[in-house]
């Protein structure tokens, strides 16, 4: 039952990242991108705010922001990368 709430709060933060970043992607993307952006923000921001991400099974409000800021700035780089602006 984790991995299916794994897998749609991921899908959240991408979306929310996606419509933050005005990107637009497909429902597979944006989980891809809320998995990888929390992988990212827990690297990144994990230790800093004391929070884990929901790879690591903290739904908290400050795992999910966690999460949330690491999707952005995977989709920073991503516009960065793709078009020499991070918007």
């Amino acid at each position: 039952m984790n991995i299916i709430v794994w897998l749609i709060i991921g899908g959240i933060v991408g979306w929310v990242a996606g419509l933050l970043m005005r990107s637009s992607h497909g429902v597979l993307m944006n989980v891809v991108i809320g998995i990888v952006g929390a992988v990212l923000g827990g690297w990144l921001l994990g230790a800093l705010v004391g929070g884990g991400t929901i790879n690591s099974g903290d739904f908290s409000v400050a795992g999910i922001v966690v999460s949330l800021m690491g999707a952005l700035v995977l989709l920073a780089l991503v516009n960065l990368l793709r078009r020499g602006s991070a918007r």
